[in-house]
């Protein structure tokens, strides 16, 4: 049983997946697209890898404000939930992703990863933070 986590940003989408026994999760991709209102080959990749890794459920970052309100972005993420529970047949499980690009920013600046390289990672390793925090709430 295969969870995949993302990170939905307005230009692109960190892809996670968890390992076969859903305890670790591992950054697949970053998913990037020239304008936020085109999702169309964003969501073929996205079917893709669901096939790929056989994928039986999915965990979207759900990017509440930080007084807990829901914003333009999080209403955008809700409206992605849907799309992909229509084209996967998936449930798509919503995660509070608060400060996960932060928390993947840091990760990165104190791996020595250099400032002008961090934009390539941080999509894809929030999107570990997202999996892995809805994984470990699973045991």
């Amino acid at each position: 049983m295969r969870i995949m986590g993302l990170d939905y940003g307005s230009k692109t989408i960190g892809v996670a997946v968890s390992d076969p026994l859903g305890l670790t999760a591992q950054g697949i991709e970053t998913i990037h697209r020239k304008d936020e209102n085109k999702l169309r080959k964003s969501l073929a990749r996205i079917e893709e890898l669901v096939r790929e890794y056989e994928v039986e459920t999915i965990v979207l970052g759900f990017p509440k404000n930080m007084n807990n309100t829901v914003g333009d972005r999080a209403v955008k993420s809700l409206e992605l939930k849907d799309v992909l529970e229509r084209r996967t047949g998936l449930p798509v499980v919503m995660w509070d992703e608060r400060l996960t690009t932060v928390e993947a920013n840091r990760t990165l600046m104190e791996s020595g990863v250099r400032r002008e390289d961090r934009g390539k990672y941080v999509d894809k390793l929030a999107a570990v933070f997202i999996l892995q925090g809805y994984l470990d709430s699973l045991s």
